[in-house]
């Protein structure tokens, strides 16, 4: 359904970070190598990273950050109650999209079907490349003693050897 990037979260040691890549396509071609989907909000202490419809994203992506204001940052609150909103506005309903976001204690997956979900191992990905940079972030996390940046780094560049909607342009925040 979300086609055209991939984002991908990871907790490890007391950080965090969310990676995506660059590409915008339309169809079958690439309109844009550099977009930026990945970003800080709240005064810096949240990432948001999205995969869907730029547009609507980006829609959701400030109503969450209203959210964070009106609960003063407790992501897990703004979470739910982005979720909530956005599963049962009329005009938020039809939205296409999927926000990863994440503070220094949680990461959570927000969809418009009023799912809240937090990862067991603390690694999640979205968008088309989601599942090759989720198994080797994985895979990382695991079995090697890469940081959190560098294992969201190197899941990314490994979707983008798969996934031909992922480019190696790489935008990455950390926490």
């Amino acid at each position: 359904m979300f086609h055209g990037t991939t984002i991908v979260a990871v907790k490890k040691d007391g950080k965090t970070a969310i990676a995506g890549d660059g590409q915008v396509s339309l169809q079958n071609t690439v309109v844009k190598h550099s977009a930026r989907k990945v970003r800080r909000i709240y005064n810096d202490k949240v990432i948001c990273g999205f995969a869907g419809s730029t547009a609507d994203a980006l829609t959701l992506q400030e109503k969450f950050e209203a959210r964070l204001k009106d609960y003063n940052g407790n992501l897990t609150r703004a979470a739910v109650e982005l979720a909530k909103e956005w599963r049962t506005d009329k005009y938020l309903r039809r939205l296409e999209a999927l926000l990863l976001v994440a503070d220094q204690e949680r990461v959570f997956l927000i969809s418009g079907n009023g799912d809240v979900l937090e990862p067991d191992q603390g690694v999640h990905a979205i968008g088309s490349g989601g599942p090759y940079a989720l198994a080797a972030a994985r895979a990382m996390q695991r079995h090697t003693s890469m940081d959190a940046s560098e294992i969201a780094l190197e899941a990314i560049k490994i979707a983008a050897e798969i996934c031909v909607f992922t480019n190696n342009e790489i935008v990455m925040e950390v926490l």
